[in-house]
C-alpha cells in the first residue's frame, strides 16, 4: 500500500519550535529594533522598558498581523516587485509606536528607514541562527512492474 507523506506544514508554522524558537525570535527582533533606534534619526525609545515593550509588540504584530496584511496586499507586493513589503513593515513599526508609550516614530520616512534596518538585521541574524533542517529519509524502493502480456 502506498504511504501518504504530508508537506512540512508543522515545520513551517510560526508557532512550531517551542519556547526556544520564540525567545530567539524576540531576541533577534530586539537586536534589530535597538540597532534601528541607534542608527535612524526619528526612531526613539525614551526608556529601556519602552524599547523592550516595542520589541515585544512588534514581534507579536509580525507573528499575527503581518501574514494577514501580506495576503491582503499581495497584488501590490507583486506589482511593486516586493518593494511594498518595506511599506508594510513601516506601517507595522508605526502601529507599534502608536501602541507603545515611550516609543516614537517621527515620520513616515523614519519608519521606512527603521523598517529597512530591521528587515536587513533580522534577515541576517535569522540566516545565521537558522539550523539546517533534517534530511528526509529516501522513499522506499519500488519493485519493478510485472509484465502481463509479453511480446
Amino acid at each position: 500500500m502506498a504511504t501518504i507523506r504530508f508537506a512540512r506544514v508543522i515545520e513551517e508554522s510560526p508557532f512550531h519550535g517551542g519556547i526556544r524558537r520564540a525567545l530567539t525570535r524576540v531576541l533577534i527582533t530586539g537586536v534589530a529594533v535597538f540597532l534601528a533606534v541607534a542608527t535612524i534619526p526619528g526612531l526613539e525609545a525614551e526608556t529601556l522598558s519602552a524599547g523592550i515593550a516595542a520589541v515585544l509588540v512588534l514581534t507579536i504584530l509580525n507573528v499575527i498581523l503581518r501574514p494577514i496584511l501580506f495576503v491582503l496586499t499581495l497584488p501590490l507586493i507583486v506589482l511593486s516587485l516586493g518593494l511594498f513589503l518595506v511599506v508594510l513593515n513601516a506601517l507595522l513599526l508605526e502601529l507599534t509606536a502608536y501602541l507603545v508609550k515611550g516609543f516614537t516614530v517621527s515620520g513616515f520616512w523614519s519608519a521606512i528607514g527603521g523598517a529597512v534596518v530591521i528587515s536587513i538585521v533580522t534577515t541576517l541574524l535569522n540566516g545565521w541562527m537558522d539550523t539546517p533542517r533534517p534530511v528526509e529519509p529516501p522513499m522506499e524502493t519500488r519493485r519493478s512492474p510485472k509484465i502481463i502480456n509479453p511480446d
